[in-house]
């Protein structure tokens, strides 16, 4: 009998903010989707979990913070909770005792027109084949959509018991990595914000992190990157330990959502050349290392390297370009992030927000320097978190009551760390401010960098909470928005079916054709972005700043040389591309002369 051995689809639905995909596995998973929960906010789960059960008339047993390890036992539970709902759905879909679900026809449809699977099925059914011989079909070929987890590495703040302070297994990522190894699913774990060996050692104390006799690994790692160096140090990293990386998710430095971890002008194109280069040289080194690993612990070593994935995500917004990538780099999947928010569906976003989506222009999108965490992070104008704390600031009351305190990670001014978007942070770093003595221009300049730190942490899953009508004291009902740049470029509310047939090129989504290609629109933010850290430096800039700015600025002339050479032989459907790319260029000839004529400080 046919057996499908590939992906069923070429595309996953990433982590959005804490609460936008909070429970999207749920919605999508039986339907052969994978996607991604965000593991930062254990009350957020803990209220959902409670929300799930009733509804579905499952026990519940509400976990206080009485125990030390409650924030672990939450994960654990949210997600087993997730598993077992999402496997019921799956079942149901498979049975045909009734005849043909709605669901496994959606299941089907989604499916991309040239798949063997909907084919077969199709055959199947046209030949009216008994539903004994369709359901072990069914059985066979159909595959659930992952439910994987998404742990910021560097949100890994400690914690107390009753006054005392806990060793660093009970550390937020810490908990939500044991939450995770602790539950019943057979997925991944994608970790984000770069490296944290504290927390990659901990994975070692997991048994199924490591294959068994088959070489199969129940758990997975996954490691989402934005340049080929950094992959290659996590992954031997992780190889010496007997840990295998099984997806490399590459994203672009700063046309994605959320935080945007630039990097040193190095472009999404190159970046994925490189990859596609050196792919089975990284395979073959990490693969050596973790082979010795795995013999020194005296486990099972597997004769050949486990099977590894490289995807790439950040401003996909056509089918032509998902194709692309997929052939011309030679990527796994594709990651479609922003769209999705606009796919009530598949994300969780409440009324309000959903709108503001909707209206969102390119004026209205800025990447903004409001997250605790000191990373520039992506945001509409408007929302209603920022609101929120414009208010406060105009009452003279500037900062969060931090009431759940995810990114406490600030020891500035206190032993215990604080937020630095708490109102108690920015009262101390105000009243430092007032000792300084500065004019009124400078010390205005410093007091808005210190009050525009927003509460993220709770705005960004509030949604989920107004979207099903839960209890808002602790929050607030201020909502953080996160999404990409290329939301400006989709202006309606989607249909699960709708956006899959675009993402395959079947159909096509109200997309604006002034859309820009998705590495012209990478570059151009790039472009902003180095002009913003010159601008910083007001014209005088240290030996240092000067040659990290120029070095930034060589590795974009570098970028755009390798996308002149591509579209030369590429149209990627924009006839614009190569015009676009030389005016590009005139602006980064203009920086580069502001970089090169800025006078030096003298120390």
């Amino acid at each position: 009998m046919f057996t499908s051995q590939k992906n069923l689809h070429s595309f996953h639905i990433p982590v959005m903010g804490i609460g936008f995909t909070v429970d999207t596995p749920l919605k999508v998973a039986h339907l052969g989707l994978d996607s991604v929960i965000s593991l930062v906010d254990d009350i957020l789960l803990e209220k959902l979990r409670k929300m799930y059960c009733h509804k579905t008339e499952q026990p519940y047993e509400e976990i206080t913070e009485e125990r030390k390890d409650f924030r672990s036992h939450r994960i654990t539970s949210y997600l087993n909770l997730i598993n077992t709902l999402s496997e019921r759905k799956f079942k149901e879909l498979k049975n045909l005792s009734k005849g043909i679900s709605e669901n496994l026809k959606q299941y089907i449809d989604l499916l991309p027109e040239e798949s063997i699977l909907k084919e077969k099925f199709n055959q199947l059914v046209s030949k009216s084949t008994s539903p004994e011989k369709l359901e072990a079909f069914l059985e066979e070929n159909l595959k659930r959509g992952s439910i994987d987890v998404n742990i910021m590495t560097k949100v890994d703040k400690e914690n107390y018991h009753k006054k005392e302070k806990l060793p660093s297994i009970y550390n937020d990522a810490h908990a939500a990595l044991k939450g995770f190894a602790d539950s019943d699913l057979s997925s991944s774990v994608i970790f984000s914000a770069g490296m944290n060996p504290r927390l990659y050692s901990y994975l070692e104390e997991f048994e199924d992190f490591y294959p068994d006799e088959k070489g199969t690994l129940k758990k997975k790692i996954v490691l989402k990157v934005s340049d080929y160096r950094s992959a290659l140090i996590q992954g031997k990293f992780l190889a010496k330990k007997g840990l295998w990386v099984s997806e490399y998710r590459i994203e672009s430095g700063l046309n994605c959502g959320g935080h945007a971890f630039a990097t040193d002008g190095y472009l999404l194109g190159p970046i994925l050349a490189q990859f596609r280069d050196h792919r089975e040289n990284l395979i073959s080194e990490t693969y050596e290392i973790y082979k010795k690993a795995l013999s020194n612990k005296s486990r099972f070593s597997p004769e050949t390297a486990l099977p590894i994935k490289f995807s790439a995500q950040g401003g996909v917004g056509t089918a032509e370009e998902h194709q692309f990538l997929l052939e011309h780099y030679q990527m796994d999947a594709i990651g479609w992030g922003t769209p999705f928010l606009l796919v009530p569906e598949s994300t969780t976003v409440d009324k309000g927000t959903l709108e503001k989506l909707v209206k969102a222009k390119e004026e209205d999108m800025y990447l903004s320097n409001i997250s605790p965490l000191g990373v520039p992070f992506h945001s509409i104008k408007s929302n209603t978190k920022d609101q929120e704390k414009r208010a406060l600031i105009a009452k003279n009351r500037p900062g969060s009551s931090c009431p759940k305190k995810f990114v406490a990670l600030n020891k500035e001014f206190t032993e215990k760390a604080i937020c630095t978007a708490s109102r108690q942070y920015q009262n101390l770093k105000i009243k430092e401010l007032e000792k300084s003595e500065l004019g009124e221009e400078a010390y205005q300049k410093k007091y808005d960098k210190i009050v525009e730190k927003s509460c993220t942490c709770v705005g960004l899953g509030t949604s989920a909470l107004l979207k099903y009508n839960l209890d808002t004291k602790t929050e607030g009902e201020g909502v953080s928005i996160c999404p990409g740049p290329n939301l400006a470029y989709f202006s309606a509310i989607m249909g699960l079916k709708e956006i899959t047939s675009h993402i395959y090129g079947e159909s096509k989504v109200n997309v604006r054709t002034d859309r820009p290609n998705l590495f012209v629109k990478e570059l151009t933010i790039y472009l902003d972005y180095l002009n913003d850290k010159l601008a910083e430096a007001e014209g005088s800039i240290d030996a240092k700043q000067k040659k990290y700015l120029s070095l930034f600025a060589k590795n974009l002339g570098e970028g755009i040389n390798y996308y002149k050479d591509l579209f030369s032989s590429y149209s990627l459907g924009n006839s614009n591309v190569l015009p676009e790319l030389e005016k590009n260029n005139q602006v980064l000839q203009t920086i580069i002369f502001e970089i090169e004529n800025a006078g030096e400080l003298v120390h």
